[in-house]
Parts: structure tokens; sequence; C-alpha cells
């Protein structure tokens, strides 16, 4: 069955894929229960990184990072479609920002249910982009 997502769903999304970066960004591995569910699946297989299953292992997953952890996570082009199994789905680009100045490109893609505590994200997807459109 398919839902209809309101343009209060579509605002609620969108913040809550916004709200990572500035909660990554600052260490706030606490404040994450607000954009992802606690068995939250995040794939980073492309990054090198694997699938992490959990909050508390997506956090150690970060820490362990340590230096190597972007300073900035920047998200735009936010997508949001409608799911016939009463979730959403997002696509967005992630541009991530390097102590050294270098950048790195990826693309998000998400599904999100909407639970007691408002809409979460209960499995991500991060995909590099690491060729240019070629013909």
């Amino acid at each position: 069955m398919t839902m209809t997502l309101t343009a209060d769903d579509r605002t609620a999304i969108t913040d809550v894929i916004n709200l990572h970066g500035h909660l990554t960004d600052s260490g706030d591995f606490d404040g994450l229960r607000e954009v992802f569910l606690s068995d939250v699946v995040y794939d980073v297989g492309d990054l090198g990184g694997g699938v992490i299953v959990g909050l508390a292992a997506l956090r150690d997953a970060a820490l362990a990072l340590g230096e190597g952890n972007p300073v900035a996570h920047h998200v735009t082009n936010i997508v949001v479609t409608e799911a016939a199994d009463g979730r959403a789905r997002a696509i967005s680009k992630g541009i991530g920002v390097n102590a050294d100045g270098t950048t790195g490109s990826v693309t998000y893609e998400d599904t999100l249910v909407r639970g007691d505590h408002g809409w979460r994200i209960s499995h991500r997807t991060v995909r590099a982009r690491r060729i240019p459109l070629t013909s």
C-alpha cells in the first residue's frame, strides 16, 4: 500500500538527512538517535568500510577512523520519494571536506521509516563518486 507523503513529512525527512552532518561533525553520537534507528544498517562497503549495524557500531567505526574522518559533512540535492511499503526513500549528494582541504563526493541512498519519534533512517548506503560523467 502506497502512502502519501505530506509537505510536513518531506520537510521532516529533509531535516533528518541534514541533521546527520551537524551531529557527526560535532561528535554528538548520542544525538544520532534523532537521525537513525538504533539498529540502522549503514553500508559503507563502497568506501572500504563494510556494513555497519547499529548506532553503537557506527560510533565505534567513526572513532576508529579517527583523523581519517572528514572535518565537515555537507548534504545537498535531497530527493524524497514514497515507497509502497509505508516507508520513504531518499537520495542525496554528500560532500566531505578533509583536514588537508581535499574533498570527496558520495551519494546517500536512504530508507526511512516513521515511528513514534518521527522519521528515522533505517538503512543507508553510501556510494562514492569517483568517475565523472562520460559519454
